[in-house]
C-alpha cells in the first residue's frame, strides 16, 4: 500500500541524543498511516528523491546552514510514504552530487555546460551556498576559456598571403570570389551559386575554427576559385567558374560543387601534422599528367586542378542537331 503522510521530525536530532518520541497515528481519507520519528540511535535517513533512492547519515544533511538541515531539524514539514521513505519532490538526477558536496565540502562539477546550470539550478533550491559559487565559478571560466571568434583574415596582397600561409602550421583554406573581375553577363543561377559558395566557406570555417586557418581573397583573377594548402604548398584547386558560349555572346557561370569541397577540406586535414614522407611512395606516384611544383629541394609535388566543364551552347541549332560541349 502507497502513501504519504505529512511528518514533523523531531527538532533535536539522532547524533545530539534527542529524547524518544511516542509513535502516532494519522488518519486521512479512511487509512490510518503509523509516524515513526527518528530514535536516538538512528544513524542512516532514506530519501526519495524524484524516485531516486538515496541512504544518507542525518550528520551529513545537517552539517552545512542549508534547506536539507531546516528539512531535518524539525523546522520544515517532510513527506514520508508507508515504507519510511522521505520523500522530496525534486528531479534525483544531481543528488548524488549534492550528498557528496555536504559530505566533503567540495565536489566534482560536470563538464557539460547544461549539467553544469542543472546542478547550480539544484544547489539554489537547497539553498547551498559554497556549492553555488563553486558552480558560478565553473561557468565563468568556461567563459572565459571559450572564443566565440572564428577570425578569417582577407588577403590584400600576393605577397601578404604567402606569408601567411607560409608561417601558419595549420591547414589553409582560401576562397577567391571576385564578382566584379568579369567582363561577361552571369548565366540565371550564377548569383545565386556564388552566395552558397560563400555560406559554405562560413559554415566550414565555424566547423573547422580552430583547425584549419580559412582566408578570403577578393584581389585574385577568378571570380570563384578555391585553393587548400598543406604545410606551406597548394595541395588542390578548385575552379568553380567557367564561360558559356550562347548566340554571339558569352556568359560566366558559377558553379557549387559542394560534395567536392567538402571533400577537398577533409582530405586537407592530414595536414594537421607534418608527415614524414615515404621516398618510395613518392616515385611511385611521382609521374605524369598533373601540374607540378619545385621544393627547395628540388622534388617536385602535384597540385590537383579541378575545373567546371566549359560550355558550348547553339541557341538557334537547327533541328536534330546535338549540343556539343567542349572542355
Amino acid at each position: 500500500m502507497s502513501a504519504e503522510a505529512s511528518v514533523a521530525l523531531p527538532s533535536l536530532l539522532a547524533s545530539e541524543g534527542c529524547p524518544s518520541l511516542v509513535p502516532t497515528q494519522h488518519h486521512r481519507s479512511g487509512v490510518t498511516f503509523d509516524l515513526k520519528p527518528l530514535s536516538p540511535s538512528s544513524k542512516y535517513v532514506k530519501l526519495n528523491v524524484g524516485g531516486s533512492l538515496h541512504y544518507t547519515t542525518v550528520q551529513t544533511l545537517t552539517k552545512h546552514d542549508t534547506m536539507l538541515k531546516a528539512m531535518f531539524s524539525g523546522h520544515m514539514e517532510v513527506l514520508t510514504d508507508s515504507e519510511g521513505w522521505i520523500l522530496i519532490d525534486r528531479s534525483g538526477k544531481h543528488f548524488g552530487t549534492i550528498l557528496n558536496y555536504l559530505r566533503d565540502g567540495s565536489v566534482s562539477l560536470p563538464e557539460s555546460q547544461r549539467e553544469l546550470e542543472e546542478v547550480l539550478c539544484e544547489a539554489r533550491y537547497y539553498l547551498i551556498q559554497g556549492l553555488v559559487e563553486s558552480c558560478q565559478q565553473a561557468m565563468q571560466q568556461k567563459i572565459e576559456g571559450f572564443d566565440p571568434m572564428c577570425l578569417i583574415p582577407m588577403v590584400t596582397s600576393p605577397k601578404e598571403e604567402q606569408k601567411i600561409i607560409a608561417s601558419c602550421a595549420k591547414p589553409v583554406v582560401k576562397l577567391l570570389h571576385n564578382r566584379s573581375n568579369n567582363k561577361y553577363s552571369y548565366t540565371s543561377n550564377s548569383d545565386e551559386n556564388l552566395l552558397k559558395n560563400i555560406e559554405l566557406f562560413d559554415k566550414l570555417a565555424l566547423r573547422f575554427n580552430g583547425r584549419v586557418l580559412f582566408l578570403k581573397d577578393v584581389l585574385g583573377d577568378e571570380i570563384c576559385c578555391w585553393s587548400f594548402y598543406g604545410q606551406g604548398r597548394k595541395i588542390a584547386e578548385l575552379c568553380c567558374t567557367s564561360i558559356v558560349y550562347a548566340t554571339e555572346k558569352k556568359q560566366t557561370k558559377v558553379e557549387f560543387p559542394e560534395a567536392r569541397i567538402f571533400e577537398e577540406t577533409l582530405n586537407i586535414l592530414i595536414y594537421e601534422t607534418p608527415r614524414v614522407p615515404d621516398k618510395a611512395l613518392l616515385e611511385a606516384t611521382g609521374g605524369g599528367g598533373a601540374h607540378c611544383t619545385d621544393d627547395d629541394d628540388g622534388r617536385e609535388r602535384r597540385v590537383r586542378r579541378i575545373h567546371v566543364r566549359r560550355h558550348i551552347m547553339h541557341d538557334d541549332r537547327p533541328h536534330g542537331q546535338q549540343m556539343v560541349f567542349k572542355d
